[in-house]
């Protein structure tokens, strides 16, 4: 089987007042596949309409359109409209139902999923029954190592959708916050809480990223960990992007963890220096941080 990554979920547009950047998670995770020379599909789907038009251009441009992208008559684009407070930290209103609540299993899809060996997803585009009901279907039928990136977005889901994609997922990935919300039970320290999970869960592999201190993972019975890098942080949208599509590729290129975990920091770190979701790659910056 090729080392081709499905990434799956929603593609939309986040408005920052006028200014309107193409965004969504799994898209990010891709567009940073990209930059690795991995192979990668993105399936999703987007409203027939001028948004829609927009965003199928964008993907054309960065190399993510496929028959995969599918178009919805009924429902719209998403846009997603972003807020600021005076900390630059972001809260996202987002519309329901559009047009990727609405991924059907099409021949394309189940094509594409047989050809990959590793499929990407998120919480956020299974909110409704028939996209959630895809994702489940394409994930009983693949033997692709299944990626969760857990990134939850209030309101935008339940407690019981975490628990199923986790469930059939080998690899999860999420921040401290989450990892706090979805194991809130737990009086541990982090080390305690993602023990915790993984004997719930049964979950090969565990990966909590910490923001500017790093990360951790739990692979295979044995925590590893990274401090993180300090830089001058620009923005951070995009960095737990970088940080999971860098992971991905260590995991494909069958790197030790710690070399995977070195990576997947420094390029996190990268992108948290530069403006927006998916900088292009500076290799002499990227080198320089690693030393730092």
């Amino acid at each position: 089987m090729k080392n081709r990554v499905l990434c799956f979920g929603e593609v939309l547009w986040d408005a920052f007042g006028d200014e309107k950047k193409a965004g969504g998670a799994p898209m990010n995770v891709a567009r940073h596949l990209v930059q690795q020379h991995v192979n990668v599909k993105f399936a999703s789907r987007v409203g027939n309409d001028a948004s829609g038009d927009g965003l199928v251009d964008f993907l054309k441009k960065n190399g993510l359109y496929s028959p995969l992208i599918q178009k919805d008559n009924n429902l719209p684009t998403c846009e997603v409209t972003v807020e600021l407070d005076d900390k630059s930290q972001a809260t996202y209103i987002i519309p329901q139902p559009v047009s990727w609540d609405n991924i059907q299993l099409d021949n394309n899809l189940k094509e594409g999923v047989k050809d990959s060996s590793v499929i990407v997803f998120g919480s956020l585009a299974c909110r409704e029954k028939t996209t959630h009901d895809t994702l489940l279907n394409l994930l009983d039928e693949t033997d692709a190592t299944k990626i969760f990136d857990v990134n939850l977005r209030h309101p935008h889901y339940t407690l019981a959708t975490i628990e199923t994609l986790a469930a059939r997922a080998n690899v999860i990935k999420m921040n401290e916050e989450e990892a706090d919300l979805l194991i809130g039970g737990s009086n541990g320290d982090l080390k305690g809480k993602i023990t915790e999970f993984q004997k719930k869960y049964h979950t090969k592999t565990i990966c909590v990223t910490r923001g500017d201190k790093g990360a951790i993972i739990w692979h295979d019975y044995e925590f590893f960990e990274h401090p993180g890098f300090t830089v001058e942080v620009a923005d951070t949208v995009g960095a737990g992007d970088a940080f999971l599509a860098t992971f991905i590729t260590g995991l494909i290129e069958n790197k030790p963890i710690p070399k995977i975990l070195l990576n997947a920091c420094a390029i996190g770190a990268f992108v948290t220096s530069q403006r927006g979701a998916n900088p292009v790659y500076n290799q002499d910056e990227i080198s320089r941080i690693k030393k730092s």
